[in-house]
């Protein structure tokens, strides 16, 4: 007798507040660059910024209980299993400033900055699923245009560490499109700026 398939349990997509802090936590510390990061490298300008993890934690943790959500958690169960950071673009210290990601205009934009997936979840569309709901979230807290920075990977696999701004073609199938390409002069990989109409 063949046993039915058990079903996958869906991703569930809750706005980072503080009682979900500690989940998104337990994500964070799998390793990699969010255990250090903790998603504040663009929030903060390039003369305030350090790499140590504490002081990265604890602007996260006040982003969190000071003001709006500074971005969404993704779970399967109980588990956080994936982040997405979003918000007014001028929350964004680091793009205020920015060169290759200058402002395209002067439209007022949400920006996508950064998606965290857990190892043992990737590929099996837990950044999708957080893309979707950034754009119900970011439409129904007012936003009329939703911006973003992914890595245009040409159809190759690419490390994690350089995908957390997710892909160019997960972000096209949501139906964004490309609006500027820009490249850094010590750079090969040229970075597409991409826009969805909410």
């Amino acid at each position: 007798m063949t046993k039915a398939p058990a079903e996958t349990a869906p991703v569930v997509v809750h706005p980072l507040t503080p009682d979900r802090f500690a989940d998104l936590a337990a994500l964070f510390e799998e390793g990699g660059d969010p255990k250090w990061c903790w998603c504040q490298f663009y929030r903060v300008r390039g003369l305030d910024w350090t790499s140590r993890a504490a002081v990265n934690r604890g602007r996260l943790e006040a982003l969190t209980r000071d003001g709006p959500p500074p971005g969404l958690v993704a779970y399967l169960g109980e588990r956080a299993v994936g982040w997405v950071s979003l918000a007014e673009r001028e929350r964004y210290d680091r793009l205020t400033t920015a060169k290759v990601l200058a402002k395209v205009d002067d439209h007022p934009v949400w920006s996508i900055v950064c998606f965290v997936v857990s190892r043992k979840h990737r590929g099996a569309g837990v950044a999708a699923a957080l893309l979707a709901a950034a754009v119900d979230f970011a439409r129904a807290s007012g936003a009329t245009m939703l911006e973003a920075y992914p890595a245009d990977t040409a159809g190759h696999k690419i490390p994690a560490a350089n995908a957390y701004h997710g892909t160019l073609s997960m972000f096209e199938k949501a139906g964004f499109e490309v609006v500027a390409i820009r490249q850094a002069p010590q750079s090969k990989h040229a970075r597409p700026i991409v826009r969805l109409e909410l």
